[in-house]
């Protein structure tokens, strides 16, 4: 379903001001999120004005390029997910060490009590506490 007269008039005057160098409602970055922004319109109506688009992509045709400030932050983002990732690696062993040995702790706890009560069976005194 293409666009009304209206849409595409406001579709090609926001194009023109992002490619001037002259933004009304964005950063001026040249990507279609700002072009449909510019011009005040929704995301899906930019992508149904096919023809419009067509000459958007022609005329924007290299990369967008970033910030030094989103580059930076999408480094510490990087940096922070694999931070993330190594500390729930070791989350993960250390949690089935603690398993491993909360299963020895009550395995001698269970052989203690069997002991103590194999020797209070035979009638051996126990041994005294150490605490």
């Amino acid at each position: 379903m293409p666009v009304s007269a209206k849409t595409a008039t406001k579709l090609r005057e926001a194009m023109a001001r992002l490619l001037a160098g002259e933004p009304l409602h964005t950063d001026g970055a040249l990507n279609k999120e700002n072009l449909a922004r510019e011009a005040q319109v929704s995301h899906a109506t930019v992508h149904r004005a096919d023809d419009i688009l067509a000459e958007w992509n022609a005329k924007v045709a290299r990369p967008v390029l970033r910030t030094p400030g989103e580059v930076a932050r999408d480094e510490t983002i990087a940096e922070l997910r694999q931070q993330l990732r190594k500390a729930r690696t070791e989350i993960t062993q250390l949690n089935g060490k603690l398993d491993a040995l909360a299963t020895v702790t009550a395995n001698l706890y269970h052989e203690n009590q069997a002991l103590k009560k194999r020797d209070s069976d035979r009638g051996l005194a126990p041994l005294p506490s150490s605490e």
